[in-house]
C-alpha cells in the first residue's frame, strides 16, 4: 500500500483554510450532547489543511451508507461508524449553516486496502461516497471504523467542493484521526484481527503531527457495538 504522506490536493485560491467549530478528541473536555459525543463549545479557530493523498477518485457517488461496493454489491465487514459533519459558513455575522456544499468522504477497509487503488481494487468504490449538506449544513455517512496500512495512522479522508455560488469551484482536503486507545479496542475484534498489529499510532504519523490533535473525531459508543462520530467545520466565505 502506497503511503499517502505527501501534498496532492488543490489549495484554495479564494478562501484560506477551512475553519474548526468544535471536533473534539473522543469523550474528553467537551459538552456532551444528546447523542452522547462529547463535543467542545464552536469556537472559530483555523484548522490544518491536509494533502487528499493519492487514493482520491471523483466517483460522483451520491449516497449515505459507504460500506458496499455497486460493481459486485459485496459490503465491506468492520466496526460500526455513524458518522456526522457538519459544514457552516463563517463570516461577520458568526457561523451559519451551509447547504448545498459537497462532502466527499474516503478510507481504507479493515485490511488496510483502498477501492480503485491498485490493480487488486481497481474500478471498486466500496468505502467512498458523497453528500450534499442539508439545509442545517449536515452530512451523515455509514461506514466501518477505518483499518491501518504501513506509514499512516489510522484516518478518514474528507473533502467539501463548493458547487455553486461565488466561490464556485472552491475546495478543501483534509483528515480526521481517532484516538489510539478506541482504535486499540476497534481492531481487536474481526475482521481487523487478521492483519495484524498496526505499526504507526498518531504520534508517529507525519501528517498527524501537522495539527492531527485539532482534527480528532469525537466519539461515543453506539448499540450494538460500534460508534458515533462527529466533527464540526466551518469555511469561510
Amino acid at each position: 500500500m502506497q503511503n499517502d504522506d505527501h501534498q496532492t490536493g488543490r489549495i484554495l485560491t479564494r478562501r484560506e483554510v477551512l475553519i474548526l467549530l468544535g471536533g473534539a478528541a473522543m469523550l474528553a473536555g467537551g459538552v456532551s450532547s444528546r447523542r452522547g459525543i462529547a463535543q467542545t463549545l464552536p469556537s472559530c479557530v483555523v484548522t490544518p489543511e491536509q494533502t487528499e493523498g493519492p487514493f482520491f477518485t471523483d466517483v460522483r457517488l451520491n449516497r449515505s451508507d459507504i460500506r458496499s461496493d455497486p460493481t459486485d454489491k459485496s459490503v465491506k465487514e468492520g466496526v460500526p461508524l455513524a458518522l456526522i459533519l457538519r459544514v457552516s459558513a463563517v463570516g461577520s455575522a458568526g457561523c451559519v449553516p451551509l447547504a448545498g456544499a459537497m462532502v466527499d468522504v474516503w478510507h481504507c477497509d479493515a485490511l488496510g486496502a483502498y477501492s480503485d487503488s491498485d490493480r487488486n481494487t481497481a474500478g471498486k468504490k466500496f468505502l467512498r461516497g458523497h453528500q450534499m449538506t442539508d439545509a442545517s449544513g449536515a452530512v451523515h455517512f455509514t461506514t466501518i471504523y477505518p483499518g491501518w496500512y504501513p506509514g499512516r495512522a489510522v484516518h478518514i479522508h474528507f473533502k467539501v467542493r463548493i458547487v455553486a455560488g461565488p466561490a464556485l469551484g472552491d475546495e478543501f482536503s483534509s483528515q480526521l484521526y481517532f484516538d489510539d486507545s478506541a482504535t486499540d479496542r476497534a481492531h481487536a475484534r474481526a475482521p481487523y484481527t487478521t492483519h495484524g498489529k498496526r505499526a504507526q499510532r498518531n504520534s508517529d504519523d507525519v501528517l498527524f503531527q501537522r495539527g492531527g490533535s485539532r482534527l480528532m473525531l469525537a466519539l461515543a459508543a453506539a448499540s450494538g457495538g460500534g460508534y458515533n462520530g462527529e466533527f464540526h467545520v466551518g469555511i469561510k466565505l
